[in-house]
């Protein structure tokens, strides 16, 4: 199979050829002799696979649903809605500004449609916080909040889990970037597996889903095309490896 990548951190350790991402329509031809194009950037994944009527890795529902956090839980309520937290989607108008108010009570979350690595995700604890986002944002994104001190990151390269770990904090966010720790303990399987089982019915081959964990089930936050792999180091598992391997087993 013929590759080429647009991502060569990525892809490094995989048998490819390269192309530049800023460089995309004089290299057209490098994405014509392919069989596989891996990591275009997103504003490059309809040409490609309707134009030029080519594979893509990730897959399309990767990038589509992964872009947009509103696609990927409308997707998520179509399929699996008692995985996910309470979640409202609205335009901006007074009506709605009332109405989130009705529905919730602080604290909840909101977030940015479209933001990763902790970003664009804020704790509403008052009035204050709420007009403040009211104002910045035309489309409401707001989630219950669930109180807790981890969430568990399940990693997923093809149609596996490659790993799984909890990530620590005493803050909001539990976010590597934003200063959490890692855990590796009591990992639970049963959760791992049915996420795993979600991920193949989207048909989404590499992700990081964020999950809480509670006494009453799991529920999925989101889940993010791209992810840092510090987490995977002490499990031994070398994400390059694992993206090969699944790559080859498409023939």
């Amino acid at each position: 199979m013929k590759k080429v990548s647009f991502n060569m951190i990525r892809s490094a350790g995989i048998k490819t050829d390269y192309a530049k991402p800023e460089y995309y329509f004089d290299q057209l031809d490098k994405v014509r002799a392919a069989d596989l194009v891996l990591f275009p950037e997103y504003w490059m994944v309809n040409s490609i696979i309707y134009g030029m009527n080519k594979a893509i890795f990730p897959s399309p529902a990767t990038y589509h649903l992964g872009h947009d956090k509103i696609e990927m839980t409308r997707a998520f309520k179509a399929t699996y809605p008692h995985r996910i937290p309470k979640t409202l989607i609205y335009g901006k108008n007074p009506y709605t500004i009332e109405r989130v108010l009705e529905e919730f009570h602080y604290p909840f979350v909101a977030k940015k449609a479209k933001s990763s690595m902790g970003q664009g995700v804020w704790l509403i604890k008052n009035d204050q916080d709420w007009l403040e986002y009211v104002e910045n944002h035309d489309t409401f994104y707001v989630q219950e909040f669930i109180p807790n001190d981890r969430d568990l990151r399940i990693i997923v390269i093809g149609e596996e889990v490659v790993g799984a770990y909890w990530r620590v904090s005493e803050a909001f966010l539990n976010n590597v970037a934003q200063g959490a720790n890692f855990s590796y303990e009591d990992i639970p399987e049963d959760v791992v597996q049915e996420v795993q089982s979600i991920a193949n019915t989207l048909s989404i081959n590499h992700a990081a889903f964020d999950v809480i964990v509670t006494e009453e089930g799991f529920y999925i936050l989101e889940f993010n095309v791209f992810f840092g792999s510090e987490g995977l180091l002490p499990l031994g598992v070398k994400l390059p490896q694992k993206i090969e391997e699944y790559l080859n087993s498409l023939g």
